[in-house]
């Protein structure tokens, strides 16, 4: 199934998910969240983006990289995730959303991050992730916990975006995939 993404303004983005009952099947929603990022050509989609208030996500970082890069992406499903830690050099790079279509920003992230997470299968996961995963896995972790990739810019800079923003939460703003808006 192919879910409509929930546009900026939703008050679901700004809130904290809840953790999923362990052992809970969610196979099924977990293809639809990835057959719905696939859809979107996003690189990760939160459940909250769906208007899901649950710890999850699911990202595939390959697409974030290129051939000559070291790092290998990811594909994976991400279940009641706890960022345990962030660390490494502070670095900049223009983020997006999938829910707030046709804003992007340079947003500062740690180079590197540890995280426990359940995976598709409710097996225990701990794992440091570095590069551009860690920043794919930082945005949609930012998802659960009701943060947006624009909450971190400066207050010149919102202003700057503010009536972009108004257009998104309005449903005018065009999207090759469909999308649930607040203000429509």
């Amino acid at each position: 199934m192919i879910y409509p993404i929930v546009a900026y303004g939703n008050p679901i983005l700004k809130k904290e998910a809840l953790d999923i009952p362990e052992g809970e099947n969610i196979q099924e929603l977990i293809d639809s969240m990835f057959a719905t990022m696939d859809r979107a050509n996003g690189v990760g989609l939160a459940a909250p983006q769906i208007n899901q208030g649950i710890r999850l996500f699911v990202i595939d970082s390959s697409l974030m990289l290129d051939e000559e890069d070291q790092e290998k992406g990811i594909r994976r499903a991400f279940i009641n995730p706890i960022i345990l830690d962030e660390y490494g050099d502070d670095y900049g790079f223009e983020e997006g959303c999938l829910s707030i279509p046709d804003v992007r920003a340079e947003i500062i992230r740690p180079e590197k991050l540890t995280i426990e997470y359940y995976d598709e299968n409710w097996n225990l996961k701990e794992e440091e992730f570095s590069g551009m995963t860690a920043r794919v896995i930082q945005h949609e972790y930012d998802h659960l916990e009701g943060i947006l990739f624009i909450d971190y810019l400066n207050g010149l800079k919102k202003r700057l975006i503010k009536s972009k923003l108004i257009d998104i939460s309005k449903g005018k703003v065009p999207t090759d995939y469909r999308m649930i808006y607040p203000l429509k």
